[in-house]
Parts: structure tokens; sequence; C-alpha cells
């Protein structure tokens, strides 16, 4: 099966820019996607159907890890991820395998087509409506989190399906080195997401807690790793 002329896998920031600016006017759907990521697989379909569906549509398809500087551009913490944009005017972001919301997006843009019709659902939970928790409340529920096992890794994704390489990385890691530990999701909880960088006075995804206590991100343990003060700090 041919793929069609207005999806384009893109394989260098040039490029890029240069199909961008070709049409300002133009509807540009953006997909972020690793081969790892196991939604990705099914989002590879759906954005291959839009595209077929929608000849106006210039579908970009950007390998997240191997186009990083296009990936930072756009502040792509997770895959799948898609952006909707015109111009340089961001219509719409949309992170997980939500084919339904993307799909509902392009029609919007575009026009309706009946013959498409979603081929996955989201991969991720719904958003929970406007948190009402206080501050303090907020913060006492990540202590709790963070001291919910010895070891605690905040990451994207879960351990066996993470959604983004330095995730992935961070669980090969602890797994290479036996430890055991339980993680939760940020990107199932924004308020967590948000709250950490505060709490913890870092700003990046993973983070490493050990009994309780802020050790560091994914680069500060690695050092750790090869300094060989991982063992004494990440032994329980």
């Amino acid at each position: 099966m041919s793929t069609p002329g207005n999806l384009v896998d893109i394989p260098n920031t040039p490029q890029f820019q240069e199909l961008l600016s070709n049409d300002l006017k133009r509807i540009s759907l953006i997909y972020f996607w690793t081969s790892w990521a196991e939604p990705c697989v099914q989002m590879n379909q759906v954005v291959e159907g839009l595209a077929k569906a929608y000849p106006k549509l210039l579908a970009l398809r950007v390998e997240a890890e191997e186009q990083a500087d296009i990936s930072d551009s756009f502040d792509i913490n997770s895959v799948p991820t898609c952006l909707v944009i015109q111009g340089h005017a961001l219509l719409a972001r949309i992170e997980g395998g939500d084919a339904t919301q993307l799909t509902e997006t392009i029609a919007k843009y575009l026009g309706s087509k009946s013959s498409v019709a979603p081929q996955s659902t989201t991969s991720q939970p719904p958003a929970p409506p406007p948190s009402s928790e206080t501050v303090e409340q907020l913060e006492a529920r990540m202590r709790d989190i963070m001291n919910q096992s010895a070891v605690v890794l905040f990451m994207k994704g879960k351990p066996d399906a993470p959604q983004c390489g330095f995730s992935r990385t961070a669980v090969a890691l602890l797994r290479e080195k036996n430890v055991t530990f339980t993680h939760f999701d940020i990107l199932s909880d924004e308020s967590v997401r948000q709250g950490l960088k505060t709490l913890n006075d870092w700003p990046t995804f993973p983070q490493f807690i050990v009994k309780g206590e802020f050790v560091g991100g994914l680069d500060v343990v690695k050092e750790m790793k090869e300094s060989g003060e991982f063992d004494d700090i990440f032994s329980i």
C-alpha cells in the first residue's frame, strides 16, 4: 500500500522548516513518534489514514528521538504527540494515542469526512476535572506517593511502556542494577506533574526518589552510577 504524497517522513530540520514555510495557510499535522512506543503503532495507521482522506492536509512524521532539535523546539515530552498548526499558529496539541480527538480536530479544520473512522482509542486516561486540591493537600498527596516504596520513579508512562526515551533509560538503569521500585506516571496527573517541579526544585522528568527524598534526575543518577555512589544510595 503506497504512502500518500502529502505524508512526509522528516529526515532533517531544514526540510521540516521548508515544508512548513511553503504554504503558511495550509493546515499541517506534525506527528511525533518513536519505534519503541507501542501506542505509535496504531497512531501511524491513523495518521496515514487521515493523510489519504484529506489531500489538502500536510502530514509530517517526525521520529522524536532522531530529530531531537525539532522535538525540543516544540517541547515534546512524550510520544505519540500530534500538533495541528496553520502557519505559525498552534491549533491543537494532542498527547497520547487519542485517535478520536485527532480525527475530530482534523475534521474541524478541513471538513468532515464520513469515511474516516478512528482506528484506535485513547491510550491515556481522560483528563481529570479541574483540581480543587489546596496546595497543602497536593503536597501531602505527592509526599505520600514519594513514600509508597523505598524507591519511586516518577516517569512518563509505565516501566513496560515508557512514553519518552529518558524514562525508558531510567527504567533500564534501575533494572540493570536490580533495584526494586514502584513508579508513578506523571502524564496521568497534571497536578502532580507540575507540583513535583516545585516541591523537588527540579524542572524535568524522570525523577528518582529514595526513602521519600528526591535524589536527582536521570543525568544525576547516571553520574552516581559512574562514580560508584549509586550502590550506596540505592541499596535499601
